[in-house]
């Protein structure tokens, strides 16, 4: 008679290693909402596919930009100066189109009140500088 097969030891291997490690996501539901806000149509699913591979590659290289401005600065705080250096780089800020009227056009006041500083006298708001 024939010796029985053994049955080969298998190399346990955790299942931390077995996971695929992923990068945080912006969710697909807000991108879908910011961008039904701006278009105001109905979009086909490719073309939202496409709007959402566009809008992660470019928050991507939105943070590694600031990481380099902070790093080059010798910091380890992404502040609002490198906000706007890397904003007049894309030349969305400019003399005639100032970050704090962007503010002011795009966000809502919750966010406007915590980027721009405001001093309250009586009835009058007066913007601080």
């Amino acid at each position: 008679p024939l010796p029985p097969l053994l049955a080969k030891p298998i190399a346990k291997s955790s299942r931390a290693s077995q996971r695929k490690t992923s990068e945080p996501r912006v969710a697909r539901s807000l991108i879908k909402k910011i961008f039904s806000h701006y278009v105001k149509m109905p979009v086909t699913r490719d073309a939202f596919s496409i709007v959402e591979t566009c809008s992660e590659r470019y928050f991507k290289q939105l943070s590694n930009d600031l990481e380099a401005y902070t790093n080059h600065a010798k910091r380890k705080t992404v502040e609002m100066a490198d906000l706007e250096v890397l904003m007049r780089r894309q030349r969305l800020v400019t003399d005639k189109m100032p970050l704090h009227v962007l503010i002011e056009r795009y966000l809502p006041l919750e966010y406007r009140k915590l980027l721009i500083p405001v001093a309250v006298r009586g009835n009058k708001v007066i913007p601080c500088k």
